[in-house]
Parts: C-alpha cells; sequence; structure tokens
C-alpha cells in the first residue's frame, strides 16, 4: 500500500468521524436551537462557505437546471431535517444505521441481481432488531419514522446531486442547492429556534457543525477521490454506523445495547455487499 493510498484511506475516514461528530455536536445545542434551527445554521454557514469557494454563474442555465438545483435543495433540506429530528429521539448510531438504509435500498434496486436480496434481507434483520429496543427496552417510533425519511429524502439526494452535477459546473449546483435548501430552512427554523438563533454561543456552535458535517467531509472526499478506487472510497462510508456509535458514546455518554450493535453490523454488511455486486457501470 502506498503513502498516497493510505493517506487517501484516512481521509475518507477521516470525513465520516467529522460528519459524525458534527452531528453529536448539533444534539448538544437542541435544547436551545431545537434540530430545525440547527438544520438552519448547518445549511446556512455551508451554502457561504460553498458560495465563497465555488462563485456560481446565475446566468446560461436554463428553466430544467434551476428546477433541478431547487429540488436538490429541498431533498438537502428535507434530508437533514429528517435526520436531526430523528438523533433528537433516536441514539446517533441508531439513527444513522436506519438513515443509510436509503443509499442501500437504492443500490439493491439498481442492482436487479438475486444476490442483492440477500442484502435486501440482512438489512431487514437489522431494522427488525433495531425495533426491539435499546438498553432501556424502548425505542422512539416517531423517531424511527424520521430516521426513514431521512433515509428516503438521502435516496432522492443521491439521484438529484447527480443530476445537478450534470447541469452545473464543479461545484456550484451544489452551492446553489445548499443555498436553495437554507432559505426552505427559515419558516421552521424561525417558528421552532426564534431568537436563540442570534445567541453568539448557538452561531458559534451551527458554524462548528457546519464545517465539521459539510465542508471538510466534502473537501477530505474530493481529495481522496482523486487517489482511490470510488469502489473502495464506497464500502469505507459503508461504516458510518458504526463511526455514529462511537461518536454518540464519546460526544453524548450514549450506550447501546447488543442487539442495536448486532443491527449496525448487519446493515453495515449489507451495504458493503451491496456495492461490492453492484454492477459495474
Amino acid at each position: 500500500m502506498t503513502p498516497g493510498y493510505a493517506g487517501a484511506l484516512g481521509l475518507v475516514l477521516a470525513a465520516i468521524l467529522c460528519q459524525q461528530v458534527g452531528a453529536a455536536l448539533a444534539v448538544l445545542v437542541f435544547p436551545a436551537a431545537g434540530p430545525l434551527g440547527m438544520v438552519f445554521l448547518r445549511l446556512f454557514f455551508s451554502a457561504v462557505v460553498l458560495l465563497a469557494f465555488a462563485r456560481p454563474r446565475l446566468r446560461g442555465h436554463g428553466r430544467a437546471a434551476w428546477w433541478t438545483a431547487a429540488g436538490f435543495g429541498v431533498a438537502m433540506a428535507a434530508m437533514n431535517s429528517f435526520f436531526y429530528a430523528a438523533i433528537d429521539r433516536l441514539p446517533l448510531g441508531v439513527a444513522v444505521t436506519l438513515e443509510v438504509l436509503g443509499p442501500l435500498v437504492l443500490s439493491v434496486v439498481a442492482s436487479r441481481r438475486w444476490i442483492a436480496v440477500l442484502w435486501a434481507l440482512l438489512a431487514f434483520a437489522g431494522v427488525a432488531l433495531i425495533s426491539r429496543g435499546g438498553t432501556d427496552g424502548g425505542i422512539d417510533p416517531l423517531g424511527v419514522l424520521f430516521a426513514l425519511g431521512a433515509a428516503a429524502c438521502w435516496a432522492f439526494f443521491i439521484l438529484l446531486n447527480a443530476r445537478t452535477g450534470a447541469a452545473f459546473p464543479g461545484l456550484a449546483g451544489l452551492a446553489l442547492a445548499m443555498a436553495f435548501g437554507t432559505v426552505i430552512a427559515v419558516p421552521g427554523a424561525a417558528l421552532t429556534a426564534g431568537t436563540a438563533l442570534l445567541d453568539p454561543v448557538i452561531l458559534a456552535v451551527g458554524l462548528g457543525v457546519a464545517v465539521m458535517s459539510s465542508a471538510l467531509p466534502y473537501a477530505f472526499e474530493l481529495i481522496a477521490l482523486r487517489r482511490i478506487p470510488a469502489a473502495t472510497f464506497s464500502v469505507l462510508t459503508c461504516l458510518a454506523p458504526a463511526v455514529a456509535a462511537l461518536a454518540g458514546f464519546a460526544v453524548l455518554g450514549q450506550e447501546l445495547g447488543w442487539s442495536h450493535l448486532v443491527a449496525i453490523a448487519l446493515v453495515i454488511t449489507a451495504s458493503i455487499g451491496a456495492v461490492r455486486t453492484s454492477p459495474q457501470r
């Protein structure tokens, strides 16, 4: 293994760790700003950074391109809103495990191979174990619904991300979509967080969450993808539920029962299997 290859693997793992630690930090200020308030701050600061970096042109794009970017922004805002609402009610590791079912199901459907049924069954077994409850003997059903909503939005996020990337050069489409998402997040944040969003401490945490959850991971992933195959990158990202469980334990003191740990392992195995056996296109 060359130093550059090993370094790229480290960058992918660092990106996953940053995302999950960022989510854990957001949970810490939910009592003051609420999930929707943190969604707004994350999207707002991420949009500012991306717009300054990408400097997208506003002219020369057709109506279809703008609708695609707007739809991408809606998916982004909805995905983050559902996910933050989920981690307000569920342990971080459980919420992320349920959320990754979105891209997993998308991969299984796109595969059209009989072995994809095996990965779907493993994932279903993981969800069944999660539904049994955690260390306190139960799990919030509304939190599960929010996490599954985030999973569905993630599937749309992937599809619209590809279309937006084809319609706009570089990171321009992502930056514009992030701006659309920020606007969409304003009403929910205003109604639930209000003036708390003007608190300097809350703003500082929001900036930190945006950097940890968006800016740094995007940068690390872009660098890593220049040095390692996309398939290797995809397999590594399947480890997100395990990293989320560790971040939830280290930052939030969330302990998971054996059923949840086994469920996380099943979903990770299903995700890696789906990636490894997907048709190369």
